[in-house]
């Protein structure tokens, strides 16, 4: 720092440059030839602004309107033209290029092959197709199913999506299994869009049915990922017996990476395709897992079988990067993202009139573990009885801060089965415990008061310690 009128011998400290402002953002503009696409991954601390100056593209199945700006921060996406476009890029990007092969052509195809199958059903009135995407981790699974939605939407079909990948919520935190109805256009910015939280937003908010799972892959807890998985096949089957609107236009199930893997012959795909009696599997990037279910689904089955071409744009995340990627989702999910900004509110909670239980993993014997088993020879068949009674509530202490409580539909009086198997209402964060008064300080995303439902605890997704002040 200088000082006027004041100069020290040996240093130069009045000739100190002045203080400079900070870049401006650099923008450059990309002609896309028709049928590429322009491929991005957006830094996690700034925003990558994309604007269509020119043409028509799409940003996984849903259009981009024409001079509106998109902001993607912590994001890998590729926008696709079929007949070519001139877009402006805003910021700095880790990574960005044009590619020229795609598998869109063949994304498409099955859109207008599934489109089909609709008709068919929609004139015979029966329910429209059962997909299931599996595959690999990183291999764009959701992607793909992005894009299918999207084009359902267009052609003015409602889709039932599932999403049984607890790495990454959709339309809710990480760690759960969840099922939305699509009727209206998919967010460009924001993936799947919003749940009714506590904020206004651009499209319709959706209504997701969702269920707690607490861990990273279904294989951690897979006793209870098969109970979960059947009450949502329950629901999507009952709203497509039930309403007309959404039986032509069937549903579309995600699936997590690590059911790919091969580990235990496939079952929990097996398990999968029969619950929600899946009409079409596809399956992406694994021409080992496409011959494997090739022989559990042989022609004539009533499960057909279907490879695609796994795009170039899909390249595998490290756990750093899905681990901030929660991170930002659980932000978003209580502070909201971009122009869209929500306000959580903060309530004291007294220990006495909080009903905590703890979710067990499957290396724990718990009445509240449904991996728990007093023999060695486990088939992680799912058995309900094995829950057993109420019994695991627990006393909060200081290893609830930073950590997310699900607030179920459930009763704390009811059976460790029925609140293990309850659906959400929402999530609430522990900011602080204070042992010494009994209290916990909790954020929630509504200002209503935390109901006196079963709370659910575990050890999935991480703690996000400076979500806070």
């Amino acid at each position: 720092m200088s000082i006027p009128g004041l100069t020290l011998p040996g240093l130069t400290l009045s000739n100190a440059p002045p203080p400079t402002s900070a870049p401006s953002p650099t923008s450059r503009t990309h002609t896309l030839p028709p049928r590429t696409e322009y491929r991005f991954e957006s830094p996690p601390h700034s925003p990558l602004t994309i604007k269509l100056l020119s043409g028509t593209a799409e940003l996984f199945g849903t259009e981009l309107a024409p001079q509106v700006p998109y902001n993607f921060q912590h994001a890998k996406g590729a926008v696709y033209t079929w007949h070519g476009c001139v877009l402006e890029i805003t910021g700095a990007a880790d990574g960005e290029y044009v590619a020229e092969e795609t598998p869109m052509g063949q994304y498409a195809n099955l859109h207008f092959a599934l489109e089909g199958m609709r008709n068919a059903a929609e004139m015979g009135g029966g329910i429209g197709p059962r997909v299931c995407v599996v595959g690999p981790a990183g291999s764009g699974k959701t992607s793909l199913v992005r894009i299918l939605t999207g084009y359902a939407v267009k052609a003015r079909r409602q889709t039932v999506v599932v999403n049984l990948d607890p790495g990454m919520g959709m339309l809710s935190v990480p760690g759960t299994l969840s099922a939305a109805t699509f009727a209206s256009l998919v967010d460009v910015e924001e993936g799947w869009g919003s749940s009714p939280i506590s904020g206004p937003s651009v499209v319709p908010v959706k209504m997701p049915l969702v269920y707690h799972l607490g861990s990273a892959v279904p294989e951690e807890n897979a006793r209870l990922f098969k109970g979960l998985v059947t009450r949502l096949a329950l629901a999507v089957t009952s709203r497509l017996d039930e309403d007309g609107d959404v039986r032509a236009g069937g549903c579309v199930v995600d699936t997590s990476g690590s059911v790919a893997s091969g580990k235990g012959g496939y079952e929990l795909i097996q398990y999968i395709v029969s619950e929600f009696s899946v009409t079409t599997l596809i399956v992406l990037g694994s021409e080992r897992l496409y011959s494997s279910l090739k022989q559990l689904y042989p022609p004539g089955s009533p499960t057909s079988i279907l490879k695609l071409d796994k795009s170039g744009g899909c390249v595998d995340r490290d756990e750093s990067w899905m681990r901030a990627a929660r991170q930002a989702q659980i932000r978003e999910y209580f502070f909201g993202r971009g122009a869209v900004t929500l306000s959580p509110y903060t309530q004291m909670l007294d220990f006495a009139s909080t009903s905590i239980f703890r979710v067990s993993g499957p290396a724990t014997s718990s009445a509240f573990d449904p991996g728990a088993s007093s023999t060695a020879d486990d088939d992680d068949e799912y058995e309900p009885e094995v829950y057993g009674s109420a019994q695991d509530k627990i006393t909060p202490s200081l290893a609830l801060q930073n950590s997310l409580l699900a607030v179920t539909h459930a009763d704390p009086s009811e059976s460790a089965d029925e609140i293990r198997m309850a659906s959400v209402m929402g999530y609430v964060y522990v900011a602080d415990v204070d042992e010494g008064k009994k209290k916990l300080r909790v954020l929630s995303p509504v200002s209503a008061r935390v109901p006196a439902k079963a709370l659910l605890w575990g050890g999935f997704p991480e703690d996000v310690v400076d979500l806070v002040g």
